[in-house]
């Protein structure tokens, strides 16, 4: 039995070995529901603790395609299914070099508990391959989908698991995943979701992740008397959460002066206007470009270099996981920033955290901030299932109610410490309750 962190410690140790990203995940989120775990009886009665780390199974698998050459290649798959007593299995499907079990272990934990943040009826779950498509033909990344489809069609379905887009997986690679789902099961249902809207995609899709990080971001401002417009912003990333987000915050009239990829910073002084936005969409999106080739004398290009040096009110990291250290936080609270918004999925180092926690500055965390693009996923199971598609009007405002949710749900259970609310704590505290709840009803399923 887990009593206290030491315990935790040793137990991942154990039973976890080497699972680095995974460990972070768990002892971050134990910090902020072991007050309440280790008095509410039933929990502990219940093994609660060990119910929730521990996954109901994870799925690996080899993905064996051939390249335009004629040659075999081999790359390995993972379907994490963390948790269902919520409901299916829902989680994105992230096809990068850098994928393996406890990166996604990790996204599939935090996965669970955001998607109960929504209150839609999701459980947990995560995948992928540890490939780039990048640099592939259209043809070998339709082979790389279809391999990986003819293992992952046995382990998903519309009630069992509904797997999603991530870093990587774009609606294109999204349709090839369908396609031959469709053709192995001859079943045309809600199995994926981020799907294109002429074959059962939901409007809003693409921006629901980077419009609810700024819905969310307006409740956390307005909850301490503050407001959006004319703040400035350091966004990174350049995908589509980076690149909806600093769409959203300049429509409510932010001043965005950053973006970044894996080449380096696009630094934009006076602030990122909609042309240059598009420009950038285009280069990104389009050609699959680096920042690097934008032209335009407003902007400053900085090889190898992040955001976090670049004066703001707020930053935004929507790159990916532990991607701002000790050191960044440490500049940014030199640089008098005063929120942290987690567009990606666990962006700070666990010192990065107890930097901007020691300076008392809010941030909002992952499961909380980018829960829209899990929301909206759910929206299109909701849809596919009556065979209907609802309008982008009746998306977003759906969307911003379930932001508006989840923040008050975030405050509920805490108070302000020097005069700002522990979001982190918040997210966790209200994640865990409904969890435990649902766990304790199911008995030892």
């Amino acid at each position: 039995m887990i009593g206290n962190k030491k315990d935790l410690r040793t137990y991942l140790d154990s039973f976890h070995q080497g699972h680095t990203e995974f460990h972070q995940s768990v002892l971050t989120w134990y910090d902020d529901i072991k007050e309440y775990y280790h008095v509410h009886k039933e929990c502990s009665e219940e093994n609660i603790l060990e119910r929730m780390i521990e996954p109901d199974r994870v799925l690996r698998f080899r993905v064996s395609w051939r390249d335009d050459s004629g040659r075999v290649r081999v790359n390995r798959g993972w379907r994490v299914q963390h948790s269902n007593c919520m409901g299916p299995y829902k989680g994105g499907l992230r096809f990068h070099p850098t994928v393996n079990e406890s990166i996604l272990k990790f996204l599939a934990f935090e996965q669970t508990f955001k998607n109960a943040l929504t209150g839609l009826p999701m459980g947990g779950g995560k995948g992928g391959v540890d490939i780039s498509l990048k640099q592939l033909s259209i043809g070998e990344r339709e082979r790389v989908c279809h391999a990986f489809m003819n293992e992952l069609y046995r382990h998903i379905g519309e009630e069992t698991d509904i797997p999603a887009g991530d870093i990587g997986v774009s609606a294109k690679e999204i349709g090839f995943l369908y396609g031959q789902y469709v053709k192995l099961t001859n079943k045309v249902t809600g199995s994926l979701t981020g799907k294109g809207l002429s074959f059962g995609g939901s409007s809003g899709r693409q921006e629901a992740t980077g419009y609810g990080c700024i819905y969310f971001l307006e409740c956390m401002l307005a909850a301490h008397d503050m407001e959006l417009a004319g703040k400035t912003i350091a966004i990174s990333g350049a995908g589509n959460v980076a690149f909806f987000t600093a769409e959203k915050a300049l429509q409510k009239g932010a001043k965005v002066v950053t973006l970044s990829d894996s080449y380096g910073l696009l630094h934009c002084k006076d602030g990122i206007d909609e042309t240059l936005l598009e420009n950038i969409r285009t280069v990104k999106v389009e050609r699959h470009g680096s920042l690097s080739e934008i032209k335009s004398k407003r902007v400053e290009f900085h090889k190898n270099k992040t955001p976090w040096h670049i004066p703001c009110d707020i930053a935004i990291p929507c790159a990916t996981q532990n991607e701002l250290d000790e050191s960044a936080a440490k500049q940014l609270v030199k640089n008098k920033v005063s929120i942290i918004v987690e567009g990606a999925n666990m962006p700070l180092t666990s010192k990065a955290e107890q930097v901007f926690k020691k300076a008392n500055i809010m941030v909002a965390p992952s499961k909380a901030a980018n829960a829209g693009g899990v929301a909206v996923s759910g929206f299109e199971r909701t849809q596919n299932a009556q065979h209907m598609s609802w309008p982008i009007e009746k998306v977003d405002e759906r969307l911003q109610g379930i932001m508006e949710e989840i923040h008050t749900a975030c405050t509920e259970d805490i108070n302000k410490y020097r005069g700002v609310y522990n979001y982190s704590k918040g997210a966790n505290l209200a994640a865990f309750k409904i969890n435990a709840k649902a766990i304790i009803a199911l008995g030892a399923k």
